[in-house]
């Protein structure tokens, strides 16, 4: 037994590490599950939400009958012609945001950034409690956040439901036919859209994983829940 307790203390001595048994249990609560798949979700979903904001293919109209493909997004519209030339511009040209062709859009396009810009910061606060220890200011963080990231959904989820009400303008109809309100004509809906409603919706269980994101868990995270 002497010899085991002078080995251990040889150990620690050149290794620089303690061994005790206590350390163990402490080092365990160095990170938490829940907060790292936390961490890594909202990066994923900000990635996500920054895509399909500035992706031209919120809606598309394939080359049917000798004409070209168009497509919009919030930002840009782009073109295909039968000679498989592809060109996108941007609506009015860079920086002038009062060209975007429906006010619908322009809604669409200020809810939609401002919902990524909070669920990025978010994203990054969720970073920064990886590296907090545990305690009050862990978790007053981790509260912030889910806060952040729930008036994220709220926010972009009302810019994707407003963005619809763009389908009446005259340059949408100009290639869709006779579009409107909720109806895309002959043009429909395209993976750039479905991708942001994709994000919305999984963006919605990040206040619960920031619940019991913190370390220790001695009481949950008082966050609302959506019951």
């Amino acid at each position: 037994m002497h010899s085991l307790l002078l080995d251990r203390k040889t150990k620690e001595a050149v290794f620089g590490i303690d061994i005790s048994p206590g350390f163990l249990p402490q080092a365990s609560r160095m990170f938490s599950c829940v907060g790292c798949f936390w961490v890594l979700l909202s990066s994923a979903l900000v990635a996500i939400c920054s895509f399909s904001f500035i992706s031209p293919a919120w809606i598309v109209k394939d080359n049917l009958r000798n004409k070209d493909s168009v497509s919009f997004g919030l930002l840009w519209h782009c073109s295909e012609s039968l000679d498989h030339m592809y060109r996108c511009y941007t609506f009015g040209g860079l920086g002038k945001f009062a060209e975007i062709p429906s006010s619908s859009w322009q809604t669409s396009a200020v809810l939609c950034s401002g919902g990524c810009a909070l669920l990025a910061v978010s994203s990054l606060l969720a970073i920064i409690t990886i590296f907090l220890p545990s305690g009050g200011c862990e978790r007053r963080v981790c509260t912030l956040a889910g806060y952040m990231q729930m008036a994220a959904v709220f926010i972009m989820g009302f810019g994707l439901l407003v963005y619809p009400f763009g389908l009446n303008s005259n340059l949408v109809r100009s290639y869709c036919g006779d579009s409107d309100i909720y109806s895309a004509g002959e043009c429909q809906i395209g993976w750039g859209y479905m991708l942001a409603i994709v994000g919305v919706m999984l963006t919605l269980f990040l206040p619960f994983f920031a619940k019991y994101a913190p370390k220790e868990q001695l009481s949950p995270t008082p966050l609302p829940t959506l019951l």
